[in-house]
């Protein structure tokens, strides 16, 4: 089926504007890819997060579905890690409608392979080559698929989510949480798994509503003034917000403060890794800090081009105890292969339930300063190939997984193409701000000058 095209998928799933390039018939036609692709047999259960889309383009995913012959379960409004759960269990595949993350106006479509993890790269791939060749397997009248609801996919999820954690340590502390779910997917599952857990909880933004009234989908500190102030005010033992499908999480502490996601994520991978030993998985993107936690612990670190399911793919292939992203996105691979926000906070009540207040455990990890900054690029692939062949005449250890990652002995500088969009983003880390912002700009530099260099050619 070969051919120049343009590639749908990108760093998660296929996004876009609702309606400009997320339509309904794209919808369509991705469903009737998946069928053909799964030879018009088995059982594919869809669902979609809060958007103001979202009935509309799952509506029209479960007609793609069901035209190639599938049978389609609709799980309704669900948080992405939820109907990833439901698929490993109870079907062949799955879809969710969900733009994660992404602003108010933006939605997407998510393949979920049957083992409950996000499509493979080269299952992208195929159902890619499909879509552009327009030729489906449409099956005749009376062998189009089989429709049904099930309204139970976020009570099973909250309950294995109760079975995964020592319950019963969390609800001895009566934790008082504040819990701001943005109005997305995660209203739905996060207010009810903390009362099982028995915690006093106090909502805000918990009702479903896709048009996102108070803040964008993406729990930034800066939009998470409500939340800093209502745990201030009650003194609660912590908050906790979700983005819009509730795959990532972010926590604040007890003093308000926001704790820094690759914080988060250095505190995780230490808390699993001193009780089960066992290698780790994380992104070129991440900090230094898991380096540090891995050698200390004396486990082995993999390193993987940024994206959830790059992670998630190379900790099945490592048997990994923990791994994630510094952006909210935590895997526990004894519950599943994939971030998991509400997961996530269950964790984090599971190790406070030993004693210790959240402000603490922040201090428990090695600290850093991050500094980042992003750039237009009309010619990424051009200029990507100027600042690889420029960094290796530096002489520095180098990576070049996803973009090109500089070592220095005192901290690291990653150069890399957006997934997304035309520019390329810059994230540095060292021992000291300065330092940080140096490499930063050193970074910045180098991708200037390639990005005029590639005119050139």
């Amino acid at each position: 089926m070969g051919g120049l095209y343009i590639a749908l998928f990108g760093t998660n799933g296929v996004r876009g504007i609702a309606n400009e390039f997320i339509t309904p018939e794209l919808a369509v036609n991705l469903a009737k890819s998946l069928g053909t692709y799964m030879n018009s047999k088995g059982t594919v259960a869809i669902g979609c997060d809060t958007r103001i889309s979202g009935q509309m383009l799952k509506s029209a995913a479960v007609s793609g579905a069901l035209s190639t012959g599938l049978s389609v379960i609709d799980v309704g409004t669900i948080p992405t890690p939820s109907i990833l759960y439901y698929v490993r269990d109870f079907a062949d595949a799955g879809i969710i409608v969900t733009a994660s993350h992404n602003p108010r106006e933006y939605n997407g479509i998510k393949f979920i392979a049957g083992d409950g993890s996000e499509f493979s790269r080269e299952g992208e791939k195929d159902i890619e080559e499909i879509f552009h060749s327009g030729k489906y397997a449409i099956a005749p009248w009376e062998k189009t698929g089989s429709f049904r609801t099930d309204p139970g996919a976020n009570e099973y999820y909250i309950r294995n989510i109760i079975n995964s954690v020592n319950a019963e340590a969390v609800r001895s502390r009566r934790f008082k949480v504040v819990a701001d779910t943005g109005c997305g997917a995660g209203s739905l599952t996060l207010p009810f798994l903390l009362r099982e857990l028995g915690c006093q909880v106090l909502t805000l933004e918990a009702q479903p509503d896709g048009t996102f009234p108070w803040r964008n989908p993406e729990p930034l500190p800066e939009s998470l003034t409500e939340l800093t102030n209502l745990v201030k005010m009650t003194g609660a033992d912590m908050g906790v917000a979700h983005d819009g499908d509730a795959d990532r999480v972010v926590f604040v502490d007890e003093n308000g403060q926001f704790i820094n996601d690759e914080v988060l994520l250095a505190m995780m991978a230490k808390y699993v890794v001193e009780r089960e030993k066992g290698p780790l998985v994380t992104s070129v993107g991440s900090s230094q800090r898991m380096v540090d936690i891995a050698k200390e612990a004396g486990v082995e670190l993999y390193w993987t081009a940024v994206g959830s399911i790059n992670v998630a793919r190379k900790m099945m292939e490592v048997d990994a105890v923990f791994g994630g992203e510094g952006n909210g996105g935590l895997i526990f691979p004894k519950h599943q292969y994939c971030r998991d926000g509400a997961m996530g906070c269950a964790k984090i009540l599971e190790i406070l339930a030993g004693g210790k207040k959240l402000s603490d455990l922040e201090k428990s990890v090695p600290h850093y300063f991050n500094e980042k900054t992003k750039v237009p690029a009309k010619n990424t692939y051009t200029t990507m190939e100027i600042v690889r062949t420029e960094a290796s005449k530096l002489g520095h250890k180098m990576d070049t997984t996803d973009g090109v990652k500089i070592w220095y002995d005192d901290g690291w500088v990653l150069m890399r193409p957006s997934g997304t969009e035309p520019i390329f983003r810059i994230f540095a880390e060292a021992k000291s701000q300065t330092r940080a912002k140096e490499l930063m700009r050193e970074g910045l530099s180098m991708v200037l000058k390639a990005e005029k260099l590639s005119t050139l050619k």
